[in-house]
């Protein structure tokens, strides 16, 4: 089981970190800055500003499989009931979500909540536990809410609907706090497109950002950088950061294989590196040569796929993990994506492609917060695309497309054979383009709360299967739906379910669990600071730590817990380094006017 006795050659440092997303970047950040040697493996490359694909033929190749040649940013994943995107490259998440940080409800810390097939679902935080931990990582990455109040953001139609629909149904709204840059520093005007200062630790991709130009792009990667992702903030400061050591040691394209446990402590990590050579050409990615590295601390923040995937797949070599609760508590954050659209003859325009992807939120209450509330609860947020994807709606609008190419061949035929054809042809192209009803009509909606964490994750062969359905939750999917179709009739637009909601399978963005934090073994995989019970130096910092749903975007909350973590870990590390770490803000931290958020 244990692995061949340390030799002067072999590589070893204090910690190394499995993945570069929110849980992997905070902790990185954390134990660099207090001197520890840090090695970070990211199985993805980087992505400076400007390099995220735009192009269908870069699109195409926008996928990770390198079996197949693609090292691309989209990870996507099917299981029986729902499918799941996920990021490959260096910032994890950050790169494709939408900037949203909110902080879990302190009344949806639940104790001890039943689940249908047995057992409980049970928070051992709470939300004072993690209010210091939320500020600082609020502070890092610059939370700042939408500035609807400035000249050039207040004519932002989808904000402004939601915020009037919510009003007539009753229902709390807000403007949630962004990891976006609006404005160029602290305390300086928002505007479009102006240079962002970097922060004092610098940016280790050394290019310039500028702040958000509104052209909702954030869900494929920003090119100007406006996004506060963790490459521009917490990567960027650990690989800056270390009194002892030279900053965190950030290594792309290292893909990591297997975990083991060394006699007398730490482990041996082995990882293979995608070269960039292979790129666009097939793979035999098992026999790519393996590579190895040994450290105190292992710190896994590969994602809740990834690193559920990988203690199942190496329980033989870390004996002491907790099997029988390894793979449970699998939840979508109650992830439901669904549509308005125009109703025929609307003059109504929600322009889902100006802004970031989500600009607002509204807040539906859970039965644990007011006693006449029957249900769980959830949030619903606008959502947002690029600008090209206008193109896309329009152009899938076969019957109304087909209509005005036939009717604009017909006039220029007409006019040939009447010999008076008309030189300016202005008024037939904007005819033939059509008015854009549908396009600048039609909003995604977002839909994500407390569904039920009865999903499991186990292995099948050598691939991850997740056992999760609808069913247990549709109580729950019913009352987002009513709520998303009361929206649609506040806004006079028509309500259209997600196709894949024909089969009740849904796509999730937030996938959580799989080695929950408990009180004890009994509850989970890891104890309440994320340590893994029966394994000393291995904890996990992702979101398969979850013991249940977050409630709101989960990213805010699991890094609060990996900063959390890192501080009892620090505290209790032999020889430590006190040195707090800094709070020096990355951007702007200014918030929208008082009026604009939600109550507390």
């Amino acid at each position: 089981m244990s692995a061949e006795p340390l030799t002067p050659s072999t590589e070893h440092v204090d910690a190394v970190v499995v993945g570069s997303g929110f849980g992997g970047s905070v902790s990185a950040y954390r134990l660099a800055e207090a001197g520890l040697r840090v090695v970070v493996l990211e199985r993805g490359r980087a992505y400076p500003p400007g390099s995220f694909a735009r192009t269908p033929q870069e699109m195409s190749r926008n996928f990770w499989d390198p079996s197949e040649g693609l090292h691309g940013l989209f990870d996507i994943w099917t299981f029986n009931g729902f499918d799941s995107v996920v990021s490959s490259g260096l910032g994890g998440g950050s790169l494709i979500y939408a900037n949203v940080l909110l902080r879990k409800e302190e009344r949806w810390f639940v104790r001890r909540e039943s689940l249908p097939g047995g057992g409980y679902e049970t928070w051992p935080v709470t939300r004072d536990d993690l209010e210091p931990h939320y500020e600082a990582v609020e502070r890092m990455l610059g939370a700042t809410r939408y500035p609807l109040h400035a000249p050039a953001y207040a004519d932002t139609r989808k904000t402004l609907a939601m915020r009037l629909a919510a009003k007539n149904l009753g229902l709390e709204w807000e403007l949630p706090p962004l990891a976006v840059s609006f404005s160029a520093g602290p305390e300086e005007p928002p505007g479009l497109g102006l240079p962002i200062k970097d922060a004092e630790y610098g940016n280790l991709h050394g290019l310039p950002r500028r702040t958000c130009r509104l052209i909702g792009e954030c869900d494929i990667g920003c090119n100007d950088g406006a996004k506060n992702t963790l490459d521009h903030t917490y990567l960027s400061a650990a690989k800056a950061a270390g009194a002892k050591a030279a900053g965190a040691d950030i290594r792309t394209r290292c893909e990591v294989r297997g975990l083991q446990a060394r006699d007398g402590g730490g482990y041996e990590v082995t990882y293979v590196e995608h070269d960039e050579a292979n790129e666009g050409r097939r793979t035999d990615t098992h026999a790519l040569p393996l590579r190895t590295i040994t450290c105190d601390l292992l710190i896994l923040g590969a994602g809740t796929y990834g690193t559920t995937y990988l203690l199942l797949r190496n329980h033989r070599t870390l004996p002491g993990l907790n099997l029988p609760a390894l793979g449970r508590r699998y939840s979508g954050n109650g992830d439901l994506l669904t549509f308005l659209l125009p109703k025929k003859g609307s003059g109504s325009a929600l322009e889902a492609s100006r802004g970031p992807v989500i600009t607002s939120s509204m807040f539906v209450p859970d039965r644990l917060d007011r006693p006449d509330v029957m249900g769980r609860g959830f949030y619903v947020q606008d959502g947002g695309y690029p600008g090209f994807v206008d193109w896309l709606a329009e152009s899938a609008d076969v019957t109304r497309t087909v209509f005005r190419a036939g009717e604009f061949a017909m006039r220029a035929l007409m006019a040939r054979l009447f010999g008076t054809p008309d030189t300016s042809l202005s008024s037939e192209i904007a005819r033939l383009i059509g008015d854009g009803t549908l396009s600048a009509g039609s909003l995604p909606l977002l839909g994500i709360g407390r569904d039920v964490p009865d999903g499991v994750m186990r292995l099948r062969g050598e691939r991850l299967q997740v056992d999760w359905t609808t069913e247990t939750s549709t109580e729950y999917f019913a009352r987002v739906r009513r709520t998303m179709r009361d929206i649609a009739d506040a806004l006079d637009a028509r309500y259209v379910d997600n196709p894949l909601w024909f089969f009740r399978k849904i796509i999730t963005v937030h996938p959580l669990g799989g080695a929950a934090i408990g009180h004890n073994r009994t509850e989970g995989v890891c104890d309440p600071y994320n340590a893994v019970f029966g394994l000393p130096g291995l904890y996990v910092a992702d979101g398969a730590a979850m013991p249940g749903p977050v409630g709101p975007n989960p990213s805010l909350t699991i890094a609060a817990l990996a900063d959390r973590m890192c501080t009892r870990l620090l505290e209790n590390r032999p020889h430590r380094n006190r040195r707090r770490a800094r709070t020096t803000t990355a951007t702007p931290t200014s918030s929208g006017p008082a009026e604009e958020g939600r109550p507390s």
